[in-house]
């Protein structure tokens, strides 16, 4: 036994001298090789010493120090510069900073702290690209005119920051690039739209393996200039967790009086974006906050007419997708009554993308026929539509031919243009309260709360008895239902459903309105009126109610559209029931026709 035993404790004691044994023969190996490595390299720096060349090192540090030299710095950046370049010097290459510390250095060697590119301040040549470029927006280019003019007249003034705010497809984008062209700029792109970490806009720390500069500097990295025209798209739609806000980034960025000594947490140095020419564009300024807001001009972009639309499609979309589909100008005629069918039967936006994409598919389908061998000319009919880009997808908005007691026709602004929205109410017998449908946001159902308030108030004066209100619920639906809608535009639309409902006459048939109520009977200003207005006339609508402080709104629409509408202007909503419902029982002025 004992002997068995002293066999097992030699076995192990064995084993363990043999895993020791091995491990020191890895070790030594590992070693050898390093020690081999050096050895090697010692030599191979010695014969190129003898030979009179240099070592790959030397010769990289002798050419970071020669464009270091040539560089024109700010004294602050390159006496910091030189200090790293020094540092990096005594640093062997396989060192873990010497690779951070070059590629540093490349980024401050190739950013232009002090390169701009000259502006070419020609006004009339400014205003010629703008028009090249954009149809339209008469408005807008004066704004942006007005910009360029007081560059040309004190150079030394910060440029400006711009917002572009307006539905998909209207041009946003380009406009900024037609801006780079007038003014002979360099143009760069950062698109914003789901950035959640602020250290893409202000950079990494460099003590972070794979550290980067944020997006700021390195667009001014690529364009070469300290002055270029940069655009931040979909700043509206900018997130925020706990990576931090990169819309509290902007704040800084996007301030005149902060921005000329923007320290990215990459380069760590002062860099001057007093130069730079911002543009941000956005779809909606609901979610953009208020601080970053108020660091920017808001320059507002409404949707096209339809002869707007025609008229770009004209100009601009048909000869570039002809182009784009290799046809020449010849092969392919779409004429105007035709264009107007894709427009309004094809389709339903504010903007002008889904417009070129169907115009693409035209020019597609037809650009078959001629790869087929076909020689002459296509005309394209209206009758042929359907066999090209198959069944309509849009109808017409329609006024309702009649409309019954308790309906009333009002219009919202959405992202994509103008809709006409009808409120439709019913008393429920032998119930209570107001029942409200349709997906109606916060803002919305408060505004039916106290449209009813007003109409249960003033029941006397509208000749509605007050037995009603006690005997019955009240159910006001908006059709759509699976659309989300808010704001309080519609207030004065549902005050004029209830009135209808209550008192049994029905409302005018070719009247639209939109306005927000108070209690007390004020009717105050909205937006969107340019949208709301095309939304109207689209419906076949030819008389609209606005709030008298939108009156001033009206210089957005174009004449032609001004003169085929009846607009109504109100102050308080008896004058909205007035001019809405006809024989209604209280004796009021109504409002004068514009």
């Amino acid at each position: 036994e004992a002997l068995r035993l002293l066999y097992q404790y030699l076995h192990h004691e064995l084993q363990v001298q043999e895993l020791r044994h091995k491990i020191q023969q890895q070790a030594q190996s590992e070693l050898t090789k390093q020690q081999r490595e050096y050895m090697l390299r010692q030599q191979l720096r010695a014969i190129q010493e003898e030979l009179g060349e240099k070592s790959p090192e030397k010769a990289e540090m002798d050419e970071l120090r020669q464009r270091l030299a040539e560089a024109d710095l700010p004294d602050e950046v390159r006496k910091e510069a030189e200090r790293e370049l020094n540092r990096l010097e005594r640093l062997p290459p396989i060192a873990p900073d010497y690779q951070v510390i070059r590629t540093w250095l490349e980024l401050v060697l190739e950013l232009p702290w002090r390169k701009e590119t000259p502006d070419q301040l020609d006004i009339a040549r400014a205003r010629q690209v703008l028009d090249e470029d954009h149809y339209g927006l008469e408005e807008i280019k004066e704004r942006i005119l007005e910009h360029l003019a007081v560059l040309k007249l004190n150079p030394q003034a910060k440029a400006p920051i711009l917002c572009f705010v307006g539905p998909p497809g209207v041009g946003k984008t380009s406009l900024g690039q037609s801006i780079a062209r007038a003014l002979g700029r360099k143009f760069e792109r950062q698109s914003l739209g789901g950035l959640h970490d602020e250290a893409e806009l202000r950079g990494h720390r460099r003590t972070y393996i794979g550290a980067m500069p944020g997006r700021i500097i390195q667009a001014i990295r690529r364009a070469g200039v300290k002055n270029p025209v940069l655009m931040l798209d979909e700043v509206d739609k900018i997130g925020r967790d706990f990576r931090g806000d990169p819309a509290a980034a902007l704040l800084e960025i996007l301030d005149p009086a902060q921005n000329t000594n923007f320290r990215d947490n990459y380069l760590d140095l002062p860099f001057d974006l007093s130069k730079v020419f911002f543009i941000t564009t956005a779809n909606n300024l609901m979610t953009i906050p208020q601080p970053l807001l108020d660091r920017m001009e808001v320059l507002r972009l409404a949707g096209y007419t339809l002869e707007e639309k025609m008229e770009i499609a004209q100009r601009y979309l048909i000869p570039r997708q002809l182009k784009e589909a290799g046809l020449a100008p010849g092969q392919l005629v779409i004429p105007p009554a035709t264009l107007q069918i894709v427009i309004s039967r094809y389709t339903r936006e504010a903007g002008v993308r889904e417009l070129e994409r169907t115009l693409s598919r035209l020019a597609r389908k037809v650009a078959v026929r001629f790869a087929e061998g076909q020689t002459d000319p296509v005309t394209v009919q209206p009758q042929d539509l359907p066999d090209l880009l198959g069944p309509e997808r849009f109808f017409p908005e329609q006024a309702r031919e009649e409309l019954p007691p308790g309906v009333a026709t009002g219009l919202a602004w959405t992202e994509t243009g103008g809709e006409v929205l009808y409120i439709e109410a019913v008393l429920l017998p032998q119930a209570e309260g107001l029942r409200l449908t349709g997906q109606l946001g916060r803002v919305m159902k408060e505004s039916a709360q106290a449209a009813l308030s007003y109409v249960w108030s003033h029941a006397e004066m509208l000749g509605i008895s007050p037995k009603k209100f006690r005997r019955h619920g009240i159910h006001i639906h908006v059709p759509a239902g699976a659309v989300p809608k808010d704001g309080p535009s519609a207030g004065v639309a549902m005050v004029t459903a209830l009135a209808s409902l209550l008192t049994g006459l029905p409302a005018r048939k070719d009247t639209a309105m939109t306005g927000e109520i108070t209690l007390t009977g004020l009717v105050l200003p909205v937006g969107g009126i340019k949208e709301k207005v095309l939304a109207a006339r689209r419906a076949g609508i030819r008389r609209v109610i606005l709030p008298r402080e939108n009156q001033k709104d009206l210089r957005e629409i174009p004449e032609p559209l001004r003169r085929e509408i009846e607009f109504l202007f109100v102050s308080q909503l008896h004058e909205v029931l007035r001019a809405a419902i006809p024989n209604l029982p209280r004796p009021t002025a109504t409002a004068a026709p514009v």
